[in-house]
């Protein structure tokens, strides 16, 4: 959840005095008691509700998708632990920064002998040497580390800093607990809306708590700037669906270009498609050219995708997918985007094979195996007379004056790799036929190559 009542004894070092406070952030839970979602976190059971109850401190990561209470989280665990509260963004802190937050737990923990806790926002903006800079302090006591991050842990901070501190995810909200917090801010008297009395219709919540995505601090921004046009516009006071519909007008869904979300939807898109699922795949590809996403990095992957995992069965996908991307080239968005569309229903609908994938991978692993291997002397070019003289291209069979355009056991080989075969067409598709024609050569032949 979010919202920003300053916790028992608590120091922000980059708190503003005074000025306004978005509905947000004076909605910021300052207790367990009200705090919304994480249930697999916090039920009265779970070893972290457990802790903060005892006030048992210890070093942690929070990772999870904006507005779901990492900041809130944090607070109270210092709260409730009665910790002195110190915050840094990594967006906009430096060494000076991090220097005086040291300093400043340090003599905390001389003149109050009490625990610190270290919040770092955006913690993965930090880079490796200055995320390594909390170890020692993290080591000996100075404070707790609290950080935060939208980012996975695994790729964005160090080992040796994830190692001292325990990593717990944090989940999108549910549209029905985004519900009770954009409820609660409507009741609230004091750091809410309450005391305008302004109501909103059910299916109103509804389309607020769905435009939200998931992001608690979204739904009351949007509710906020909702109740501001009732102020101006209307005589009852009642946010309607045209007036969320109007707020939420810019909005759009939880997506990032670069991070974690961006290559999990990406995976679900070309699983959806390699699952043989058309729904699936379009609904994938829809919500990422929702999110903003380049279409042109989704046609690539589609491209990608009909050579991996359609590959000859119907060797027709990788024309589809070239054509679409294309197609989207002249086309430009939107129009072009139902091209892309269309190849991936019909990739997701083509029967599939990863032969060639997989033969690729096998001969690449030879070729890098067994070094240079030299090319047997019937298979060399001899374009010179030289050449001829020592044998480059003697014993050569050309394949197209030999019955059926095969030349019986020719080896196109080096010699140590007579007899390797890589690909194996699959029974699906094209492939099937492919495999009966050089079945049938094979066995006529009893040549393995």
């Amino acid at each position: 959840m979010i919202s920003d009542s300053p916790a028992h004894s608590t120091t922000d070092l980059f708190d503003r005095a005074g000025g306004y406070r978005p509905l947000a952030d004076r909605m910021r839970p300052a207790s367990l008691a009200e705090f919304v979602g994480q249930a697999h976190l916090l039920s009265p059971d779970k070893p972290l509700r457990l802790a903060i109850e005892q006030g048992r401190l210890h070093s942690m990561v929070f990772w999870g998708p904006p507005g779901t209470g990492k900041t809130t989280l944090a607070r109270i665990i210092s709260s409730s632990s009665h910790a002195q509260f110190l915050s840094l963004s990594a967006v906009l802190a430096g060494v000076k920064e991090i220097r005086q937050a040291i300093d400043q737990a340090k003599l905390h923990s001389q003149e109050k002998a009490s625990s610190t806790v270290l919040f770092i926002d955006e913690v993965h903006r930090f880079n490796k040497a200055q995320q390594d800079a909390f170890l020692p302090y993290i080591e000996d006591g100075t404070f707790y580390f609290i950080g935060a991050t939208t980012e996975n842990p695994s790729f964005e901070l160090n080992n040796a800093l994830l190692s001292r501190a325990r990593t717990y995810v944090l989940k999108r909200l549910t549209e029905s607990e985004v519900g009770q917090c954009i409820d609660a801010a409507l009741q609230d008297e004091k750091r809410g809306l309450g005391h305008r009395q302004i109501g909103i219709d059910a299916e109103a919540r509804e389309l607020l708590a769905v435009a939200a995505d998931g992001d608690a601090r979204r739904a009351l921004n949007f509710l906020e700037i909702a109740s501001d046009w009732i102020d101006e516009n209307e005589m009852e006071k009642v946010i309607s669906c045209e007036i969320i519909k109007e707020v939420t007008a810019q909005g759009t869904r939880r997506f990032d270009k670069r991070g974690e979300y961006f290559y999990d939807q990406i995976s679900a898109l070309h699983k959806s498609v390699r699952g043989s699922d058309p729904d699936a795949s379009l609904y994938w590809f829809c919500r990422m050219v929702d999110g903003g996403c380049d279409p042109y990095y989704i046609a690539r992957r589609v491209l990608r995708m009909a050579v991996e995992d359609i590959g000859n069965a119907d060797p027709r996908g990788l024309q589809i997918a070239m054509s679409a991307w294309q197609t989207y080239e002249r086309l430009g968005s939107p129009e072009g985007e139902l091209a892309i569309a269309q190849a991936i229903v019909y990739l997701a609908c083509m029967p599939k094979s990863n032969a060639v994938y997989r033969a690729y991978g096998l001969a690449m692993k030879d070729a890098k195996t067994h070094g240079s291997q030299e090319v047997p002397m019937h298979l060399r070019n001899a374009p010179t007379k030289l050449m001829k003289e020592i044998g480059y291209g003697q014993g050569y069979r050309y394949a197209h004056d030999e019955p059926d355009a095969y030349a019986q056991g020719e080896c196109y080989f080096p010699e140590i790799l007579r007899g390797t075969r890589y690909y194996e067409p699959e029974p699906r598709g094209l492939e099937i036929k492919i495999r009966e024609h050089m079945d049938k050569l094979r066995n006529k032949t009893g040549n393995r190559n």
